[in-house]
């Protein structure tokens, strides 16, 4: 854990009053999975997009059982927000436990499900949940290692479930994304 401290050290190192107004706004993007939510449900308004919402939608419910009630409980690692007392916080201290990052979690889960559907739009995506992610290292509430657990069980969660809808949820599917177009017999 050592190596840990060292490295969310060097990045209060890096704090100016910009780069603090900037990852606290980021960082609220990513409060209670916000900003994944609302783009999964815009994405239901469309039929060319609607798999992509329930996608992401199914992913963060997943993660949030899996990550925030089951994992971080089990886990129980505190924050390093908990340990050191001298980095003043940006943010409120958070009360649930460090591992994995929910923020971090959330933020793969919608990116990733979004990245399977348009490669685009998913990158953008990818580079919006790598900087949430980030943000949460710098306002010193997570451990790299707590990032990482989030961007790699989000990843997984959101493969598991667009595979889970695209080869075994078809009945679902076709009434849920019924675009007009019947297929030949």
């Amino acid at each position: 854990m050592n190596f840990e401290f060292e490295f969310l050290y060097f990045l209060q190192s890096l704090h100016t009053p910009w780069l603090d107004s900037f990852m606290t706004a980021v960082t609220s993007l990513g409060n209670g999975g916000g900003i994944w939510i609302l783009t999964g449900v815009i994405f239901l308004f469309s039929k060319k997009t609607r798999d992509m919402g329930i996608c992401l939608l199914l992913s963060l419910l997943a993660g949030l059982v899996i990550g925030n009630v089951i994992l971080k409980n089990l886990v129980a690692r505190s924050r390093p927000s908990w340990l050191v007392h001298f980095v003043p916080l940006l943010i409120e201290n958070p009360t649930d436990y460090s591992f994995p990052s929910g923020h971090t979690l959330a933020s793969f889960e919608g990116a990733v499900s979004i990245f399977l559907y348009r490669r685009k739009w998913g990158i953008f995506a990818l580079i919006l949940a790598a900087v949430i992610a980030f943000s949460r290292m710098y306002l010193f509430v997570h451990f790299p290692t707590d990032i990482l657990g989030g961007m790699v069980l989000g990843t997984a969660i959101a493969c598991g479930i667009h595979w889970l809808w695209e080869k075994k949820g078809v009945p679902l599917r076709e009434k849920l994304c019924y675009t007009g177009k019947r297929k030949n017999k």
